[in-house]
């Protein structure tokens, strides 16, 4: 067993403990002296105070030994608090984010692909190229281009990601006002499998304070805007999604009832309105959690984790898996992730194309 220790300490646990007093009092019941391998992680805008009563320079002594590293990961935080928010705000830079070419939306229908179970069609957004100015790449070049860049680590976390992605699923948040909810969705789809999100008629300027619970889950999913729920509907439909709102009413299909293993847009509403009239006059169907409880309602990136979790094992349980793509929509799954993976991948990859055309 490592003799390292790790004390760490979250804001939800802080909350516990009424002043700072409390929280060194706490901290001062640590040996002292430290442990050698004592590792002291607390919030980045917590701030130590010692006790009168109950001495902690120890631990104080022990916390600045990090103080370093924590400062460069509050300014890494910083860094990714911006991110949602600026993409919500310009969707020109949310389109930029996504590299591969993208199909035709006028088109959808045409471009649908064949999945081999009952001949379905199922949307796959990414033509096999990545365009270098006057040149093309495919995805195995750019993956042959960017690969000696990426650590093997990295490349095993990307493979298996994709494996357990799917484009058959998607999740639509319409009108919300608490972007702490956009970003907990994004975080929840990330996590399920779900690689397309869209947000609808949404107002950045209340995102500020909660951008930070996405976790960097933006930079990994295909986010698209739209202004209106119309517009959003009428484009799903064309890809082959059936629409399916969240919905507490009479004619709300239980989720546990639906067949997940088909094409389906989950969409969730406003906080305090829900889901507007037009969206479900314009869905396929309503559908609901089943709620056992006093309450009638659950917070709206709660339900969407539920839905889209549910999603997931029903398509387990149905197809054996949640992931879908072929192996040839994974290869360029794999080549927009090496992509986004880092700000030099576009320069290394522009090389590369460069040294082709000399060829």
């Amino acid at each position: 067993m490592s003799r390292s220790l790790l004390l760490r300490s979250s804001l939800s646990s802080l909350r516990l403990l009424r002043n700072s007093s409390s929280i060194s009092s706490l901290l001062s019941l640590l040996p002292n002296p430290p442990h050698p391998g004592l590792r002291i992680v607390l919030p980045y805008n917590y701030k130590l105070v010692t006790s009168t009563s109950r001495p902690c320079s120890h631990v104080a002594a022990a916390a600045a030994s990090c103080s370093s590293s924590e400062s460069e990961s509050e300014s890494d935080i910083n860094d990714d608090l911006s991110k949602v928010e600026h993409l919500l705000s310009n969707p020109d830079d949310v389109a930029r984010l996504m590299k591969m070419e993208r199909r035709c939306d006028h088109n959808a229908n045409a471009n649908a692909n064949a999945t081999a179970d009952g001949g379905r069609s199922r949307w796959f957004p990414y033509l096999d190229e990545f365009r270098c100015g006057a040149q093309c790449l495919n995805s195995a070049e750019v993956l042959e281009a960017l690969s000696p860049h990426i650590l093997d680590v990295r490349k095993d976390k990307f493979r298996n990601v994709v494996t357990n992605r799917t484009y058959s699923l998607c999740l639509v948040v319409e009108g919300l006002c608490d972007f702490g909810n956009v970003s907990a969705t994004f975080r929840s789809a990330d996590a399920l499998g779900f690689q397309s999100v869209h947000v609808v008629s949404c107002d950045s300027k209340r995102y500020k304070d909660n951008r930070h619970v996405s976790m960097g889950a933006e930079k990994w999913l295909d986010i698209e805007l739209w202004s209106s729920i119309h517009e959003c509907f009428k484009v799903l439909k064309s890809r082959g999604y059936r629409i399916a709102t969240t919905h507490v009413g009479m004619d709300a299909v239980s989720i546990y009832d639906m067949d997940w293993s088909h094409p389906t847009a989950i969409v969730v509403g406003n906080e305090n309105r829900g889901i507007s009239d037009e969206a479900l006059e314009l869905s396929d169907l309503h559908c609901s959690i089943p709620m056992k409880g006093m309450v009638d309602s659950f917070n709206v990136s709660v339900a969407a984790g539920i839905l889209m979790h549910h999603a997931v094992c029903d398509r387990t349980s149905r197809l054996g898996c949640h992931g879908d793509l072929t192996s040839k929509e994974s290869q360029i799954l794999l080549a927009e992730f090496s992509l986004r993976h880092s700000k030099s991948a576009l320069s290394i990859a522009h090389e590369y194309a460069k040294r082709k055309a000399l060829r």
